[in-house]
């Protein structure tokens, strides 16, 4: 096992504010694959621990859509150690909390708890990536939790209903077409064997990262995580995801009709993957269109027009090319035609004309205002740096950031729009709501 201070590591420049964070990073590897990044912070005692795996919607295959999610539910089932029930009210017993999260990329685990608590978390943790049991009525029952949770959050829900149509629009061979939390027919047909595979593959720790944050002692730590994480053995090396997407050569429409009080919108594009130097533009470019009143397109489609109650733009980092999308919600009775020519036009003057000075400006203060927030608390700092390390290959580069969002240029901003915003690239959904909305 070696074991470096990021003090020696070689990267980005980082802005001066950010320096004393990296240089307390402590980073090794242990023998079995796993990675563990140690964050010191001595301002409270408590701590946050992180568990990152490399896996999500983007890992499956038809037929076992949504098993990345279902995992993060069967994770808190019982194991050799701690059985069912006991994660949770063992953690809650030494003060602590814990939550997860699944993404197309990613599965994610983490605990907040009194920094006294850090071996009882290192052996809960430990003890589920070693030996989870995957009971057939374990499996039984939380395969019931998220087909209704799937009701809920999509099935019954006009959002949902238009994210899970927009995605198979906007890919066609790439697994982001399929929704994270799978289809309701995979989700009632995953086997046990099936679960068994997956489990070997991706929640083994050559496939795993831990970020502790918090009040520790750096060296105790380290030696308590390779006393329960060392014997475990290392999984098969996870398969290789094809990118086999066509490119894209007409825009594509669909409407949803469902009982909605309002009509709505959401048009997309595919983007760059997180790694590249465009993705970076694009992050500013989502700020300065809809972050705050004066925002381009709440000012716009919202306060001139009048035609939108809201103005929503996503640009998530993915590992693979993701999506820049936009989602407006209109008053009842606008016409869905009228505001997508008002959003087509402001976003044709970006690719023409830029953004202002006063607009850039706003948008990178913005952003590094928002990674300065991140690095706070125990627990923000941990999920900030992890997800830096998992998206962009290097926790140092996610620091960077701020450095490089100043950087951007007008004549930048309108490079992207004119290569990832064009008509030819979008794809559109039209919710139009259904007569028994209004009964």
């Amino acid at each position: 096992m070696t074991t470096r201070s990021a003090r020696s590591s070689k990267g980005p420049t980082l802005p001066p504010a950010l320096e004393a964070i990296a240089n307390s990073v402590i980073e090794t590897k242990l023998p079995n694959g796993l990675r563990i990044r140690l964050l010191p912070n001595t301002n409270a005692p408590t701590c946050s621990y992180y568990t990152f795996f490399r896996v999500g919607s983007r890992n499956e295959r038809p037929g076992t859509t949504g098993i990345s999610h279902l995992f993060e539910h069967m994770m808190f089932n019982g194991a050799k150690r701690y059985g069912p029930g006991e994660f949770d009210s063992t953690l809650e017993s030494n003060g602590g909390t814990s939550n997860a999260y699944t993404s197309n990329d990613l599965t994610v685990y983490y605990e907040d708890f009194r920094s006294e608590a850090l071996e009882k978390v290192v052996d809960l943790e430990s003890d589920r990536m070693r030996s989870l049991n995957i009971t057939p009525k374990m499996l039984a029952s939380e395969r019931q939790v998220v087909m209704e949770e799937r009701r809920m959050r999509v099935d019954n829900e006009a959002e949902g209903v238009m994210d899970e149509e927009l995605a198979t629009l906007v890919y066609k061979a790439h697994p982001y077409r399929w929704p994270v939390i799978g289809w309701m027919g995979d989700i009632e047909n995953i086997s046990r064997d099936e679960c068994m595979s997956y489990f070997r593959t991706y929640y083994a720790p050559n496939n795993a990262t831990i970020f502790v944050s918090g009040d520790f002692d750096p060296k105790a730590t380290l030696k308590l995580i390779k006393r329960y994480y060392g014997s475990i053995k290392a999984g098969p090396p996870a398969p290789a995801v094809l990118d086999s997407e066509p490119e894209q050569k007409g825009e594509r429409r669909a409407t949803v009709k469902y009982p909605a009080q309002a009509p709505g919108l959401l048009v997309a594009w595919r983007g760059p993957p997180a790694t590249d130097a465009d993705t970076l533009t694009l992050d500013v470019l989502q700020y300065a269109l809809s972050v705050g009143q004066s925002s381009r397109l709440t000012k716009a489609l919202v306060y001139e027009q009048e035609t939108a109650v809201s103005v929503q733009v996503d640009w998530s980092w993915r590992i693979d090319p993701g999506l820049f999308f936009i989602s407006v919600e209109l008053k009842p009775g606008a016409d869905p035609a009228k505001t997508e020519a008002a959003l087509y036009a402001q976003l044709e003057r970006i690719a023409q004309e830029g953004l202002t000075q006063r607009e850039l400006e706003k948008a990178q203060n913005n952003l590094s205002m928002m990674m300065f927030k991140e690095l706070v608390t125990n627990n923000a700092r941990a999920h900030s740096l992890g997800n830096y390390e998992m998206m962009l290959g290097s926790w140092r580069a996610g620091l960077a950031l701020p450095l490089r969002y100043e950087a951007v240029t007008s004549e930048q901003i309108k490079a992207v729009a004119t290569k990832y915003l064009s008509a030819d690239r979008r794809s559109v959904v039209t919710l139009v709501p259904t007569p028994e909305a209004s009964a």
